[in-house]
């Protein structure tokens, strides 16, 4: 079932620290964490037995995050997708990607999927606390709103 995600009132550090003073879930967790970043109320989540799968806006991207579950071994998962190929200089794209990926993606990194440039995020969610599930959906949603209307201005795509 698909559902909006309600925002919190409290701002992001406040809810943040909230959080890691009652131990909450992730899945709690990462609803703070989007209702924060979504100033528009986009958010939507999907609930099935494989995990939970959010989709936000953020300035002009969309924000995906997956969780498969609160196990040690389950994954959080987080992307946007920034251009469609193909780009009228791709081998410049793929130059100026891997640069990116060295100088200033963090934990997230470049990658193509299904003919579209992506910048994701990914880690098992053992020893995972509030404030780095906060850190990787910021920084894919900063990044991906960073970047996407400068590569294709000047890679084209769409």
């Amino acid at each position: 079932m698909i559902s909006p995600i309600s925002t919190l009132e409290e701002d992001n550090t406040q809810a943040i620290d909230n959080l890691i003073e009652e131990n909450p879930s992730h899945q709690e967790i990462i609803e703070t964490v989007i209702s924060s970043l979504d100033q528009d109320n986009t958010a939507m989540v999907n609930h099935t037995e494989q995990g939970s799968l959010w989709k936000f806006q953020y300035g002009s991207v969309k924000v995906f995050v997956q969780l498969t579950g609160e196990s040690d071994d389950d994954l959080l998962t987080v992307w946007s997708s920034l251009l469609h190929l193909p780009a009228k200089d791709e081998n410049g794209l793929m130059r100026r990607l891997l640069e990116m990926n060295w100088s200033g993606t963090f934990e997230t990194c470049f990658s193509i999927k299904d003919n579209q440039v992506m910048i994701s995020s990914q880690r098992t969610v053992a020893d995972m606390y509030p404030g780095e599930i906060s850190r990787l959906v910021t920084l894919v949603a900063n990044i991906a709103d960073d970047n996407d209307e400068l590569l294709k201005e000047e890679f084209g795509g769409s």
